[in-house]
């Protein structure tokens, strides 16, 4: 979102390995001590405000810019459920079926099949979403932003692409955006390469804008 409204920025990554989400400055910003997490120095009143949480984010940096987050109700609305759903489902599920597949010391096998199995049908249900528009609330917006993170590690939740032709497309026409491209170097361990090479990662303490800028703080 900072990269598509063109907002400098400054990312501080948090290292989780060492248990930087614990120190008491990032709880100060980010009390579940979860990422990611912002601050805005040029807030409301233009004092500083913070923000956790991607769904608050998104819709700050929506109605602070007037970009990707629509002003007429209808077409907020619009945004605003798909924004949720992912909240609610997409994230936690894919979250769960990644931890069940990837990194649990025990392999559960129902935990493993329920949530491989929950994920490919909320794949199925964007799938549907998306057969007849091109983003999933008409225009690109925040929903898609939100969404499409959560689809790159594919793989890793035991999906297939090619099960859901509408979804494929809707994740690579999103994913050849230039703001989009730009921030791929900050998504670790994704699976997906556009046409191209993938751009490498960046160092975890690297300094990506400079300046009166926001910053924004993301998992080293």
């Amino acid at each position: 979102m900072l990269e598509e409204c063109g907002l400098p920025y400054r990312v501080k990554p948090v290292n989780i390995g060492i248990g930087d989400q614990f120190k008491r400055s990032f709880l100060k910003i980010a009390p579940n001590n979860r990422m990611p997490a912002i601050v805005d120095p040029s807030g409301p009143g233009g004092k500083p405000i913070s923000i956790f949480e991607t769904g608050a984010i998104l819709q700050y940096l929506g109605r602070k810019t007037g970009k990707f987050y629509p002003a007429s109700e209808r077409s907020r609305v619009e945004v605003d459920q798909w924004l949720f759903w992912q909240m609610a489902g997409l994230g936690p599920m894919a979250g769960q079926a990644h931890h069940f597949r990837q990194y649990a010391q025990e392999k559960i096998s129902y935990a493993i099949k329920r949530y491989t199995d929950e994920v490919n049908r909320l794949y199925g249900v964007m799938n549907k979403r998306l057969k007849d528009r091109t983003y999933l609330a008409g225009r690109y917006s925040i929903a898609d932003m939100a969404c499409w993170g959560w689809i790159v590690p594919y793989k890793n939740q035991g999906q297939r692409l090619d099960d859901f032709p509408f979804l494929k497309d809707w994740f690579e026409r999103a994913g050849t955006r230039p703001a989009v491209q730009r921030g791929l170097p900050w998504v670790a361990n994704g699976d997906w390469v556009p046409s191209g090479t993938r751009p490498k990662r960046p160092n975890a303490h690297a300094t990506c804008r400079s300046g009166n800028a926001h910053e924004s703080r993301g998992g080293a």
